[in-house]
């Protein structure tokens, strides 16, 4: 099979697009209104892009409110989502007004953060606290701008439950992230295995 996505003609029910680039982390974003409002919703398109600085990047397809919050306070927060918070993570997708928590709405915990002034999930076993760098419109082939905003933040704290660390790193066994795949589909990454690179070739 192949197809272009310009006439986009894979003759599947389908779209396979993401479930090609898959499987994603999801970015879980907190954030807090100039009115004082908390929000709170889950990014597919979401990943770490930098280690120095640590800098991580979500894309918001239309102007939606973590990116207006984003945009207008400089802040956010990216929580984890473990498989125990996975239902409550697709709860928070939930299209509602502005202004209105999906915290509550989810039936989960804000706590401010430590270094910003946004929320963050207190059931979350870690969390990023971000400061907005830059927030860019990508363009397509044709130079115009794409229908998506990404927001850039540096990653200025780090909260880590103590409960997934054993012999000094996280225990993916027992933190059991989620992850992204297509369509509806969702995965959970606590089979984990190992693997060294390879060490440089002498010549």
């Amino acid at each position: 099979m192949f197809y272009t996505t310009d006439s986009n003609r894979h003759g599947l029910a389908h779209d396979p697009f993401k479930a090609i680039v898959s499987p994603r982390p999801i970015g879980w974003i907190g954030s807090k209104g100039r009115d004082g409002s908390i929000n709170l919703a889950p990014y597919s398109f979401f990943n770490a892009v930098a280690d120095r600085p640590k800098l991580v990047m979500f894309s918001s397809a239309g102007r939606k409110h973590s990116q207006r919050n984003a945009a207008e306070t400089g802040v956010f927060t990216c929580n984890f989502v473990s498989r125990d918070l996975a239902e409550k993570m697709n709860l928070s997708s939930a299209v509602l007004p502005y202004g209105h928590s999906e915290f509550d709405f989810a039936g989960l915990t804000p706590k401010p953060a430590e270094l910003i002034d946004a929320p963050y999930v207190g059931e979350a076993f870690a969390v990023l606290e971000c400061k907005v760098t830059e927030i860019i419109e990508p363009k397509t082939l044709s130079g115009e701008p794409s229908e998506n905003v990404l927001v850039f933040g540096e990653v200025v704290g780090i909260r880590i439950d103590e409960a997934i660390v054993r012999d000094g790193r996280l225990d993916m066994s027992i933190a059991r992230p989620v992850a992204r795949m297509g369509y509806m589909d969702y995965s959970e990454g606590s089979d984990v295995f190992e693997m060294i690179r390879p060490k440089p070739q002498q010549r």
